[in-house]
């Protein structure tokens, strides 16, 4: 029996060393004997986790995901949607990171274009933004009227709540985090503060996952730490492009938005990073093409079969510290060139 005992828990624990090398969730692995699928345990009642809905039960691979077609929000671009295995998970925390302050509008730029993709498929139900006063006073609050003009979004369909302290911007996150009339959560924090540790985020990722709705976790100025959220995006502002027109480019205007995007974490794809496009009349992104050649080539030679021409005229200059005839310095001059700068 002891024997019995010993392989099973050696059983388990390579199982659990593969599922970290292969990037399968380890919570998918085994359950305790007996136990039914999404049954509530005694340690997910004392932290306050609720179960997980059985239909949304995934395993998930690295590059491979078995999951319900409407499970995943597909970002619309090929590529990138193909390295997160299908899209973002939906009923999941995810978490979308500035490092640096100055990425602040375009983190929340990229996260109301997902805002805007969510809600065209949950029309009529709003979206809760929760953020402390300190967040809102450094980055600001949304424009209504871009809202609109930009994603779609109309300004009744967005919710704002300002907590005074980050433990109460947790508590809202997680009330609203369970329930089904939000189309999606967004919580925006700034820095690294010890309160959003694996415990807050598993909370908040549980509860996304009961309720089939997704949770932004927007990440302003701060390093890269551990959570729960199995999509980490690393975003930040890309130079945007001439706008387009009839005629071609417009030279020195101003363009759509655009972001980079990198894959900083995923249970399911790889590391990469893209330039993506905002496209504000479609309300869709749109990948930016690459340069076949970014490096500057010179041009070959109007002979083709001479290399390039000659150089014009050789100019010469006097050698450093010698004056040509009539240029010398006057005598009351002379210290002045040659004496050291004194202060005072």
């Amino acid at each position: 029996m002891a024997m019995t005992a010993v392989a099973r828990e050696t059983v388990f624990s390579l199982r659990r060393q593969i599922a970290k090398i292969e990037g399968t969730l380890p919570e998918r692995l085994a359950a305790p004997a007996g136990a039914r699928p999404g049954a509530r345990s005694d340690t997910d009642v004392s932290a306050g986790i609720a179960p997980e809905r059985t239909p949304e039960l995934t395993i998930l691979r690295r590059g491979v995901a078995a999951a319900l077609p409407d499970a995943l929000l597909r970002i619309g671009v090929e590529r990138l949607d193909t390295a997160l295995s299908g899209g973002l998970p939906k009923a999941a925390l995810n978490e979308i990171h500035g490092l640096e302050t100055r990425d602040a509008g375009a983190v929340a730029g990229f996260a109301l274009s997902l805002a805007s993709l969510i809600l065209k498929q949950e029309p009529h139900l709003p979206v809760l933004w929760i953020g402390t006063s300190e967040i809102f006073r450094e980055a600001g609050f949304p424009y209504a009227r871009g809202l609109h003009g930009l994603f779609g979004i109309e300004p009744e369909q967005l919710l704002f709540s300002e907590a005074p302290k980050l433990v109460d911007a947790l508590w809202i996150a997680e009330e609203a985090a369970r329930m089904t009339a939000l189309a999606a959560v967004i919580l925006e924090i700034r820095g690294r503060p010890q309160r959003l540790d694996l415990t807050a985020t598993r909370r908040l990722h549980a509860r996304a996952q009961n309720a089939g709705r997704p949770v932004l976790l927007l990440r302003q100025a701060g390093g890269p730490e551990p959570t729960a959220a199995p999509v980490r995006l690393i975003v930040s502002a890309a130079p945007a492009a001439s706008r387009d027109t009839i005629a071609g480019p417009l030279a020195g205007s101003i363009g759509r938005p655009a972001f980079t995007v990198s894959i900083g974490k995923s249970r399911t794809a790889l590391p990469g990073q893209f330039t993506l496009e905002w496209n504000p009349d479609e309300h869709a992104f749109e990948e930016r093409e690459r340069a076949t050649n970014p490096v500057a080539v010179v041009p070959a030679s109007g002979r083709r079969t001479h290399p390039a021409p000659a150089s014009g005229a050789v100019l010469a200059f006097p050698a450093v510290g010698s004056f040509a005839a009539g240029d010398q310095p006057s005598r009351p001059q002379r210290p002045a060139h040659i004496s050291p700068r004194r202060a005072g």
